[in-house]
């Protein structure tokens, strides 16, 4: 005849323990490797616009980030950005450049694209289409998801690449031609792989597709 053996209070506790242990390193690893799980994604199709034409719809890794272009602003800068944009010059470019809570910076479309990247010159490429002339406004704050063209150590030579900023700032201003701001989704970029030690990325996050709303 088999006795059974009770469990004492103490193996139970033990038992429990073990089993809540696992449940949260399982949950641990899900949260881990889905960075993207608690990041609102935006659809634009049920946000209504004023401008609608000046909308842009960046596809990131963990969403839409929608953005208003201001070619009241920065006319001949807005007309190239909406120009790569459309013609899918923009679409599966690396986020090359990424400062943690700063600032990230793609569109080398040249030494960027996702299955002709080169690391040597990534940030260095042109779009082909030639530089343009800075339109530098120091009435422009360069808040939080203000969206600008990049450019050399010199002015007039806006081309392709273009950053938006995770933190207000403001020394920016009149140093930068400004062609937008994020209006939502924020958030998924401060989701964008970056590196501890450096400002550019190795094996970097790249973008979907980027598009016009209209």
């Amino acid at each position: 005849m088999i006795t059974k053996i009770k469990a004492t209070i103490f193996e139970k506790i033990i038992l429990v323990f073990l089993i809540l242990l696992g449940i949260f390193t399982i949950s641990f690893f899900i949260v881990i490797k889905n960075k993207c799980l608690f990041i609102k994604d935006f659809d634009p199709q049920n946000i209504k616009f004023d401008k609608p034409d000046n909308i842009a719809i960046l596809n990131a890794p963990c969403g839409n980030v929608i953005i208003e272009l201001y070619p009241e602003i920065s006319p001949n800068a807005v007309n190239r950005f909406k120009l790569l944009i459309q013609s899918g010059a923009y679409d599966n470019v690396a986020f090359h450049r990424v400062i943690k809570d700063k600032l990230i910076q793609a569109g080398d479309v040249e030494f960027g694209k996702k299955e002709l990247i080169n690391y040597g010159k990534i940030g260095t490429g042109k779009s082909g289409l030639g530089t343009i002339k800075s339109e530098l406004n120091p009435e422009f704050d360069y808040k939080k998801g203000s969206v600008g063209l990049a450019k050399a150590f010199e002015n007039d030579t806006e081309d392709s690449q273009f950053f938006i900023l995770l933190q207000d700032e403001p020394l920016f201003s009149g140093e930068y031609t400004p062609v937008g701001r994020v209006l939502y989704g924020l958030d998924i970029l401060h989701k964008i792989k970056y590196e501890i030690y450096s400002e550019y990325v190795l094996r970097p996050d790249f973008i979907k597709t980027f598009k016009m709303l209209n």
